[in-house]
């Protein structure tokens, strides 16, 4: 019986780990996705094919975003 459960404990532990990384790996695609969107609309604003005031109003949404994801990150996967 303790073997069983002691087996038991273990999968649990392994499976909420693997969850774990998987969130964590998931959320820095993310944030690198934010950075290389960003870069897009940089290029963009300076290409003129933005204008500048649209481009501050998406580089305040994907700085909030991303806070967003870094807050959830430290209280999730740390």
């Amino acid at each position: 019986m303790k073997k069983i459960i002691i087996g038991i404990g273990t999968l649990g532990i392994m499976s909420f780990t693997s969850n774990q990384l998987y969130y964590s790996t998931q959320l820095v695609y993310a944030m690198n996705n934010i950075e290389e969107m960003k870069e897009w609309v940089w290029q963009d604003v300076n290409n003129d094919r933005m204008t500048s005031e649209t481009g501050e109003y998406y580089f305040e949404m994907l700085d909030e975003t991303g806070v967003f994801i870094n807050d959830f990150y430290e209280k999730q996967c740390k």
